[in-house]
Order: C-alpha cells, then structure tokens, then sequence
C-alpha cells in the first residue's frame, strides 16, 4: 500500500503565492507532494503591482501572472473564491468559507494585506472605495460613469496611481495626503516637492500636511464631499481611500500563532512562525528583522526561503533591499538604499532643475561610498545607480546626478559594476547570471529577471551581447534606419545609384534581392516630396521595387482576384455612398465585407476590373484606402460627444482630421489609429499604432498599440492636448518612427526596442531633447502638401492603365483560372478544398 504524500496548503494566492508554487515547481516539490492553494478573489494571481494598467486597457487575462497550464502541469488544486475561514493548528486542518476541510502537513500563510480605512464618520457611504483589488477597480469604473468629481486619501505610491485612474476615467481628481509631501516613505522634502509641481501641472489638486475629518454626503446618502483637518471642505462625488495597508493576520491571531504588536505575523530567519509546520510569506509577515515588507521583491524573497526550508536548504531572510522604481501619473520616481541620509555623516549631493521637474539626489558617506538616493522626474540612471550602492562609484557622484551637456562626459555602463551585483531585485539575479545568457528572452527565462516590475531591462539589455551584423540584407550593411538617412541627407531618389553607392561590396552592381527592393522604395516613397520625386509607387524604376499588393494598388487574394477598399475617413459614411459602394459590388459581381476598421472590403476583382471599379468609386468621391501598403489603413472612431451621451469631446471629427492628414504616409509597416470620444473607449484606441483618448480637457495620445498575433496595450504619451498640441505630436511620432524603424518593424516592436523606450520617445517628440522637431514637422508637412490618390492618379494616365491587365500579350482577356461559386447570397473562390483523401471541391 502506497504512502500519501505529504500536503502543502497555501492560504492566499497573489504575487508572493504564485512565486511560492514556482519556487516548489522548480525544485521538484510538486512531484512529491499535494497542493491545496485556497484563494479568497475569483480569479488566479494577478499583477497588483501593474493594476492601474487596468484603466488603460489592460484586462484581468493581461495581468494574470499565473501561466496556462501551470496548476494542471503540477498537479495543484486552485479553490478561487473560497478563502480559509478557521486553523485547527492540533488536528492540522484548515476549513474554508465553503466548509471544505484540508489537512495539511505544511500551511504556508499569504495572505497579503488589507487597505487601512480612517476612522471618519461617513467612510462606509456609498461612493466610498478603497484600491486593492481588480474587484475594487471595477466597482470604481461603474461607479465614477455619471459623476464629474473624484478625491483620493493618500498620497503614497498607490493614492497617486489612483488619482491618475480616476483622471482617466475623466473626474476631477485631487489628492489628500496628512504628510507634509507626496510619497513621503520614498522621496525627501526635495523630491516631493519637483513631484508636486509636475502633479499639479496635470491638473490635479493636492493637499499636503492635512488629513480628512469627515466623508460628507448628500440627502441621499452618497458622497458629496470631504471636511478636511484644516477646516476647509471640498466636493466630491467619490472618495477613494489609499492611506496604507496592514497585514491580514487575522488567521494567525485567531490559531494563537504569534504577531507582532503592530501587527504582523512573526516569522524567522527561514519564515517559520511560531508553529514549525506553518511558513508566513509576504505582506502578512513580520520578518526577523521587524519590519513588515509592502513591496513584491522581498515577498519574493520569502518565498523561496520557505521553499528553501522546506527541503531543508541552508537559505535565511533578514531583511531586504527597499529601492523601488516606478512610472506615476507618468513621472519617474525612483528611491533605493538609505534616499533621507539617516546613516550619521552622510553628504548629499543634489541636482534639482525646477522648469523640468526633474530632481536628483545621492546620499554618499564621507568616503565617497554611494548610500542611496531619490530620483525624481529622470529616473534613467535608476538600473546604474542601485546595483552601486555600497560601493565607491568609478566616477564623482555630481557626475551621476548632473544632465546630458552639463559638466564632464560621464562615460559609465553596466560594464562598471561587479559580476555581484545584483541587477534584478524583484528575483535577486546578478550581473554574472545575465551575462551568461544571449538574449532578452533567454534572460527572461532562464532568471525571471525582467518579469517583475522591469525597471531593470534597460540595463540587461545593456549587458546583453550585441549583433555584429546589423545589415539589412546580404546587399546592405547598413540597418533600414540607416539607409533612411543615406536617402534623406544625400537625396537619392534612385534604386540603383543608391545599391551601387552604398551596398556592400559584391551587391553592387546587382538586381538586389527581395528584402531591400520594397525596404528601399518605401523609404523612397516616403521621403519623394522632400527628395523632389515622383510620389507614384508605379512610376519608372520604382514599380520594380514594390511587393505584390502594390504593384496592382489592390490585396492579392488566395484565387488570385484582388480586394478594392476604398478609404472612409472615420467611418463616417452617406448613405447615398454607401449605395455606390452597394452598385459597384452588384455589377462587378464583388463579395462585400464590413472590415474591423470600419470600412467595406469588396473582394473578387480581376486585375483588369480594377481600373473600372476604381473609376466608379472616385467618380462618387471615394479614394484608395491603402490596404495594399505599409501605410496608414484607418483611423477609427465612435460617434464621440455629437451622438453619444458619454462622449466629452468630437471624435469623429478628429478621426476624420487625422486620417485626411495622414492618408498615403508610407512607413515600415501598416499603420492604424482609433479616436475615442471618452474614457469607455469604444474605439479601442490603445490597441492601435497611435489612438487618441478623449478627456474634458482636450486629448491623451497612446502610441505603441498593437493588435493582432502579438497584442500590447499603447502607452500614453502625454495628456489633455489640445487639437493642434495633438496633431503636432502625432506628426513628430509618426516622422520619427518612420526614420528610426527597421524593416516590417510596427511601432509597437519599435517602441519596446528603442533605447530608453516610452521615456526618450517622450523627450524626442514632446521635450524635442534631438532637436529634430522642426525637421519632423516639415517632414510631415511636405507629405500633407503632396499627396494625391494612387487611384486617380492612375485613371488620369493612359500609360499607367496598360500596366492593368491579366495577360500582357493579350489585353482585356480575363484570367481563366479566377472562377466563384456562391454563398450565402454572395460569391466565393472557387478553390480545392484539400481532405485526406484528396482534393474536392
């Protein structure tokens, strides 16, 4: 008879909790034991760290950080909304809220922690929230849709990302925080002061140094505003508390474990309570050193100790690294070592630069060891300067903290710092184990370093081994980027003086191949009216350049028809155009689809029709909606403010402007766009490669979205614009992306590559740190002035149509292999469907 294994119970399943089921996985724990994970929220562990990411786009699905398959792989058996209610420590069991029984042989308490709540008459009112959970998010979301007005108690690193959501979501927000600064555990007087300012640049109001007295409410009993400590009142429609958190001890308190006089449970060096078949892990602890740790890597931490105990591996915790790094209402804050100079005799050496917001300050000890620091507004040397700490810097400390063209050149990588030191805190990994792996995503799987809250992945990147050959293809050694400034800067409008002038050297002379041919005519194309060239992708050498779409200024289909998709700016649409589009499809025997980016895709024409079709259509106004190309394909929009009662600003108007503005801009690849007339986002604007946001104030601008196979939320570039503010970030993005991109790379890839990412886009396109702004304008402003439809352009020339045939030697004979066969109502490919036994049709 075989012996049962041995049961682990985890009570509470978040970050620490998923990392403690990792860490069992990956030391072969799941193979000899049980596991009974009992979970209080209805879902699996979530990204609490990125959970504001929720009002930007993101879905619970996006913030899981438990992978497919994991629980099933292991053999763990997940209870989702069913938390422990009772420990019976003597029989070693454990009953849930369902009043299921466990027994265990090891508990392991993560329970986590629980929002503090101010004792104030009116806290229980509707209206009243805290920020914790996606739960709590949701409830706020529905909450705040027909209220103007939002306050959030706290001004910590949380209150300060719950103001930023209830800005999204269009209230009025303010910030009440009883400290004398913002973040006061983080940043100094110094620091909390540049974060003010640039806080209050964004339009919310803060209070420091008071704290609320009252929630007060209305007849109804909602909230309708909060009495302050000062004597002051303020309205509000809702009220969001962020005041701290105290660990959920209650479990233990109950079972008799012991806690801490704060609160706590208390743990060892090896995270066992006072009970030795019971492990407490994360925020619900008190560790050795009495402190109870909030932040994601010690909890980490401790939970690969207690699975270190487990098998009994010499591993202990004392005490961890506090440095945090993160992106608050879009501001860089950073802390990390002893940030307030508490150690007796430390210096500091400031920089502060009140116009930029930007605050920098290094803590370093009479010697010149480096003790910390506070960055606020720049926090780009954050990767750099924590893994120093402890140490003498190979430089002067003012020469860490001073700008770009300020003082000396400091010439300083992540090659100063020992193989010891450690760059990914949120999973302890160290320079010498980065070092050995040869990519981002063999670091990311073979360290975890980077999965956490990836302040660290500029710097990996840094340690990473670079590509020697970055050419674009065997004929050019220069990388797309590259031949875009050789086009620009030397006005090469030919494909062959610029193979022969600049590819490699036994390319020259040649044809090219298949990568640089379209590569070098996009360029080309975009750059023809600052270049003085023909902007018709069909004209002279440039045809020979295209890829198959563009070669007929249609999408080749897989009989070998083409789709016609007129462009429809918005997708605002007349009937009596609708009704052409209708014609047009019966006469031409076309299949019709309503495409996702709200146009009509008529499918079936042979090369020859096209001309005809397209004559139609511009004839009723209509233009080329360049599905074909790597151009912009749409910009979508909801009815906005003119129809919708939700709607705050016009966003069919400005979907509309944009895609007029931007219609032909040739680019690496497909371009989309979206225009949302609020913050419900109806058009999913931060799915696209640049999507606008309608707030009271103006417009956010998203860059960076991505559908499709490889989907990714867009990042907002800068907030409230007005429309010209706007339209000229957008005409600096889409320019710079163009000149910086490498071959079929979208903006969102782009974007994740570009050294510095979201931060240095900002400083190029919105604080113009290149100088560059003005040439981009013109760019784009050379591309408005020149436009012309592909379409018309090619109806108006007889030379042009000839191309436009299915057989040259034979003009006006259709292809014989095209045939259809109907469909509900409509045509479709007549093609061999493949089956085992054969094709059939």
């Amino acid at each position: 008879m075989t012996e049962p294994l041995p049961t682990i119970v985890l009570i509470g399943h978040g970050m620490v909790g998923q990392r403690y089921l990792e860490a069992l996985a990956e030391r072969g724990v799941t193979a000899t034991h049980r596991i009974t994970v009992l979970c209080e929220e209805p879902r699996p562990a979530y990204d609490r760290v990125h959970l504001t990411s929720y009002f930007s786009g993101s879905t619970a699905e996006d913030l899981s950080m438990t992978p497919a398959g994991f629980m099933e792989e292991h053999g763990i058996a997940l209870h989702l909304d069913d938390p422990a209610e009772h420990i019976d420590r003597a029989a070693r069991r454990v009953t849930s809220r369902s009043g299921q029984v466990f027994p265990y042989d090891v508990l392991v308490l993560a329970t986590g922690s629980y929002p503090f709540v101010p004792p104030v008459p009116g806290k229980d009112a509707p209206g009243c929230f805290v920020y914790r959970t996606i739960e709590d998010l949701l409830a706020i979301e529905e909450y705040a849709k027909d209220k103007t007005t939002g306050a959030v108690v706290g001004g910590g690193l949380l209150g300060l990302e719950a103001a930023g959501a209830l800005q999204g979501l269009g209230l009025a927000s303010r910030i009440v925080e009883f400290a004398p600064r913002l973040m006061p555990v983080q940043v100094d007087e110094g620091g909390g002061a540049a974060l003010l300012r640039t806080i209050e640049s964004m339009g919310l109001t803060v209070h420091t140094g008071v704290g609320t007295q009252e929630v007060v409410t209305g007849e109804d009993g909602h909230v309708s505003g909060m009495r302050l400590s000062d004597g002051s009142t303020v309205d509000t429609d809702l009220v969001v508390f962020s005041a701290g958190v105290r660990p959920r001890d209650q479990l233990a308190r109950d079972c008799g474990l012991d806690v801490g006089e704060r609160g706590g449970i208390a743990v060892d060096a090896r995270c066992r309570t006072s009970d030795a078949h019971v492990y407490a892990i994360g925020e619900c602890a008190l560790a050795v050193d009495g402190r109870v740790y909030g932040l994601v890597a010690p909890g980490y931490e401790m939970a690969e100790t207690a699975a270190d105990d487990l098998l009994g591996r010499e591993k202990e915790f004392t005490g961890a690294d506090l440095s945090t790094k993160l992106k608050l209402l879009g501001v860089d804050v950073a802390s990390f070592g002893d940030a307030h100079g508490a150690t007796p005799d430390s210096l500091d050496v400031v920089w502060s630069d009140s116009r930029s917001g930007v605050y920098k300050k290094l803590v370093v000890s009479p010697d010149g060891v480096l003790l910390g620091g506070v960055l606020v507004g720049d926090a780009d040397s954050y990767g750099l300067l924590r893994p120093l700490t402890g140490s003498v810097p190979p430089v002067a400390p003012e020469q860490l903290v001073l700008p770009a063209g300020v003082g000396a050149p400091v010439a300083l990588g992540p090659s100063a710092l020992p193989d010891h030191a450690v760059i990914c805190s949120c999973h302890n990994v160290t320079k010498k184990a980065i070092a050995a792996c040869d990519t981002l995503a063999e670091v990311k799987k073979c360290t975890k370093a980077g999965t956490g809250c990836g302040s660290c992945v500029k710097v990996i990147g840094q340690l990473l081994p670079a590509a020697t050959d970055k050419g674009l293809c065997g004929c050019f050694p220069f990388t797309r980027a590259e031949l875009y400034e050789i086009v620009r800067t030397r006005r090469l409008t030919s494909y062959e003086e610029i193979l022969d002038g600049h590819g490699r050297p036994e390319a020259r002379g040649g044809d090219g191949c298949e990568v640089c041919k379209p590569t070098v005519g996009s360029i080309i194309a975009s750059l023809a009216p600052t270049l003085g060239a023909s902007g018709y992708v069909l004209d002279g050498e440039q045809a020979a350049l295209q890829d198959t779409n563009d070669h007929f200024l249609a999408n080749m289909q897989r009989n070998g028809s083409y789709s016609v998709v007129p462009r429809i700016p918005g997708g605002e649409i007349t009937p009596d155009k609708l009704i052409v589009i209708g014609e047009v499809a019966r006469d031409f025997g076309l299949y019709t689809k309503i495409t996702g980016g709200q146009r009509i895709d008529l499918f079936g024409a042979s090369v020859d029709q096209l001309p005809r079709i397209w004559a139609r259509l511009v004839d009723a106004g209509f233009e080329s909606g360049h599905a074909y190309g790597k151009a912009l394909r749409t910009v979508k929009s909801c009815v906005g403010q003119t129809w919708c009662r939700y709607g705050v600003q016009d966003s069919v108007r400005m979907a509309i402007d944009l895609e007029l503005r931007y219609r032909g801009l040739r680019a690496p690849h497909k371009l989309k766009s979206a225009v949302s007339g609020c913050a419900r986002e109806c058009a999913e604007a931060q799915s696209k490669d640049f999507g606008v946001i309608a707030t009271a104030s103006g417009w956010n601008l998203y860059v960076g979205g991505n559908g499709g196979a490889t989907p990714r939320h867009a990042d907002l570039l800068a907030q409230d614009l007005s429309d010209a503010e706007l339209v000229r970030l957008i005409d600096r993005f889409l320019m710079f992306y163009i000149r910086t991109a490498d071959r079929l790379e979208r903006t969102s890839t782009w974007l994740e590559r570009l050294e510095g990412g979201l931060d240095h886009l900002r400083d190029v396109v919105v604080h113009d740190s290149l100088g560059l702004c003005t040439e981009l304008e013109a760019l784009m402003a050379d591309h408005v002035a020149h436009y012309r439809d592909e379409w018309a352009e090619t109806l108006q020339d007889p030379e042009r149509l000839r191309r436009f045939v299915s057989f040259v030697n034979a003009p006006g004979a259709p292809d014989p292999t095209v045939k259809f066969v109907p469909e509900r109502d409509q045509v479709k490919p007549d093609l061999a469907v493949l089956t085992i036994g054969g094709p059939v049709r």
